[in-house]
């Protein structure tokens, strides 16, 4: 089921009450909802999960009662939370009816998937943002943390010290000096970085580090999670 056969359906549900859906629409609508084999969920204009079909649930590997009543938002990387809020923002406001974002969701155990989300506003007869629907497509590939059995060994503990600087801001100087290593080595070992994650500088290197959900959930300055280390 496309992410536009979704959108169609979702937007049907905002008609005006002087509009009245067709009998059995409801029905047609949850058995969607339900089976679409999409990761779906209702939020509330506060952003908070009213409800969810079992694909979503699965996903984020989490039950109804850990997801209904919370805020979206944290259920996803803080690194992505602040970019994904203002869109859920400007739809609350009314200055868009739907959006798409790159995300990075995140699981208990602190693993973590890329995916694209889509937001749509449904409106009220007067207007108003009644609710908002939201779509998860995860993304499958040779780095997706979900298809990484056991975490992936990808560093040795001198990368993963470097990446962790890189990461949190430090120069390579001061790297340089934390881990006793010259310059030229430092270089190295994020040329060696570069390499593995195949991006083609820093700030690409923590983004796809991030993605990877090579990063403990939360932590500052960032950490790299044991499982990754050899």
């Amino acid at each position: 089921m496309s992410t536009d056969t979704a959108t169609g359906l979702v937007q049907r549900t905002s008609s005006t009450d002087s509009e009245p859906r067709p009998d059995g629409f409801t029905d047609v609508f949850r058995s969607f909802f339900d089976r679409s084999g999409m990761c779906l969920a209702s939020l509330d204009p506060r952003v908070r999960v009213v409800e969810a079909n079992v694909d979503f649930f699965r996903q984020f590997g989490r039950s109804s009662a850990e997801v209904c009543g919370r805020s979206f938002c944290d259920l996803l990387h803080p690194s992505v939370r602040e970019k994904v809020e203002q869109q859920f923002g400007r739809l609350t406001e009314g200055g868009r009816t739907r959006f798409a974002e790159q995300v990075v969701g995140v699981r208990p155990g602190e693993s973590a998937f890329t995916g694209e989300l889509t937001g749509i506003a449904v409106h009220r007869a007067s207007g108003q943002v009644d609710s908002i629907m939201v779509l998860v497509c995860p993304e499958k590939s040779e780095h997706d943390p979900q298809l990484l059995t056991g975490r992936k060994k990808l560093l040795t503990a001198m990368d993963a010290r470097i990446l962790e600087g890189v990461a949190g801001g430090v120069s390579t100087v001061q790297l340089a000096a934390m881990l006793y290593l010259s310059r030229g080595g430092v270089e190295y070992h994020v040329s060696t970085l570069l390499r593995k994650l195949k991006v083609s500088n820093r700030p690409a290197l923590v983004s796809k580090a991030f993605s990877m959900g090579i990063f403990a959930v939360g932590s500052w300055p960032p950490r790299v999670l044991p499982g990754y280390i050899k």
